[in-house]
């Protein structure tokens, strides 16, 4: 497998050093756009944690991060790589545990050369992983966000991104909730609370092809 980029947060303080260096390293963006893949995980899809159609969204999502990734769309994973002492572990159990099979990206979507891999503790992808000062540092104002599940990590990860001012766009093909029937609740809480633009990874693709003169 190509290598991604894994960053932890003093790296992300590092790049503030290295201005001139990244402005060279990140050139090959030009969007204004930032794809995050959020939890689609092996514990989430087939494991301890699983809903039954968290799989239903793997194709979806496998086309959008690889028409991204040829738009020159960052496409962040940010993944649950949890310890023992987590709050979440007291309340959900056990999952996703750093290091653990159950934590890694599902063979279908893994990561690849000039992606980048953040991990998380908490159900939002920008507490405490560095998520912001990165997006800030590629000149990002717009999220994409998908993954598991709409009604948790979703829905936190998109409320810490309308806090820190970036627009919201959810393609509702490329999410899921953990309990049936919550999905179209969640999706419509994102829009009313957050402002989200809900949409599909076809409109989505059709966008950014357009980049590509498609």
């Amino acid at each position: 497998m190509e290598s991604a980029f894994t960053i932890g947060i003093e790296d992300i303080f590092l790049f503030r050093n290295f201005a001139p260096t990244l402005i060279r390293r990140f050139e090959n963006f030009d969007s204004m756009d930032a794809l995050i893949v959020d939890d689609i995980l092996q514990d989430f899809v087939f494991g301890k944690l699983k809903s039954n159609r968290a799989a239903g969204i793997i194709p979806s999502t496998k086309r959008l991060i690889s028409v991204a990734r040829r738009a020159r769309v960052p496409v962040i994973y940010v993944c649950d790589a949890h310890l023992s002492s987590d709050l979440e572990i007291k309340w959900w159990g056990t999952h996703a545990m750093k290091g653990s099979a159950g934590a890694r990206v599902v063979e279908a979507l893994k990561p690849k050369k000039n992606d980048y891999v953040l991990e998380k503790r908490v159900y939002s992808s920008f507490y405490e992983t560095g998520l912001d000062l990165l997006l800030r540092d590629l000149g990002i104002s717009s999220v994409v966000i998908v993954g598991l599940y709409t009604d948790i990590c979703v829905r936190h990860s998109a409320a810490d991104a309308f806090y820190r001012g970036y627009k919201i766009i959810i393609p509702k093909d490329c999410v899921e909730s953990l309990a049936e029937g919550e999905n179209d609740y969640g999706l419509e809480y994102l829009r009313k609370i957050y402002n989200a633009k809900i949409t599909t990874s076809k409109e989505l693709i059709r966008n950014w092809n357009k980049r590509l003169g498609n």
